[in-house]
């Protein structure tokens, strides 16, 4: 019953009832998001790292999940980290993870794999088994975290470091177990790996 509560809303909701009521496989937020940052905020230091105001973030989530017309532009939002925070919450805040609960565990299996052009292989066939919303709204957040990494020398971010903040966000096991630290990395790897392949994971 607790979804069904949220699914009139953006934060909260499963990512395949917000895309189906919006009509499209990526949810608006998130493009609204990645849109403000890219034209204004790729060269903010610590982009995504650091931690907005987070009374200024439940405030812009109270708004989105109240259909408010929000304009980023508005000097309340001026912040980067604001929106950047409220991005990482609303995958954060999804019932399950953009990775999907079902195929966790594979992603795990594929990352161990010592030979690198399979483990490439195997995280790009996971990655199209992937739900069309899961599959567009991951391809749509790692090339804008993409350019991100490109405008690294301004804003300190590496493959590395957006890896580290997006691992757990993105990927979670839907038990957690005693092995949480060793999944951390797992996890990390994973994101960096497909931001490091990014043409040929999402390329045909």
């Amino acid at each position: 019953m607790k979804l069904l509560a949220f699914c009139d809303q953006v934060f909260g909701c499963s990512l395949s009832t917000l895309c189906q009521r919006e009509n499209g496989s990526v949810p608006i937020f998130v493009t609204m998001c990645i849109d403000h940052v890219e034209n204004n905020g790729l060269c903010v230091d610590g982009l995504y790292r650091v931690s907005g105001n987070l009374a200024i973030i439940q405030k812009l989530r109270f708004a989105i999940n109240h259909d408010e017309r929000v304009n980023l532009s508005d000097s309340k939002w001026e912040d980067f980290h604001v929106i950047t925070g409220a991005l990482k919450m609303y995958f954060r805040e999804l019932p399950e993870p953009l990775f999907t609960y079902a195929l966790f565990h594979d992603f795990i299996s594929a990352i161990k794999s010592p030979d690198y052009k399979q483990r490439v292989q195997s995280i790009k066939d996971l990655v199209r088994q992937l739900p069309v919303c899961n599959h567009d709204t991951m391809q749509t957040l790692f090339k804008h975290l993409r350019k991100v990494i490109e405008h690294g020398e301004e804003n300190r971010m590496t493959t590395q470091s957006v890896a580290i903040v997006y691992g757990p966000t993105l990927l979670r096991p839907e038990q957690e177990t005693w092995n949480i630290a060793v999944h951390m990395v797992y996890q990390n790897q994973i994101v960096e790996l497909i931001l490091l392949e990014y043409e040929n994971i999402f390329g045909r």
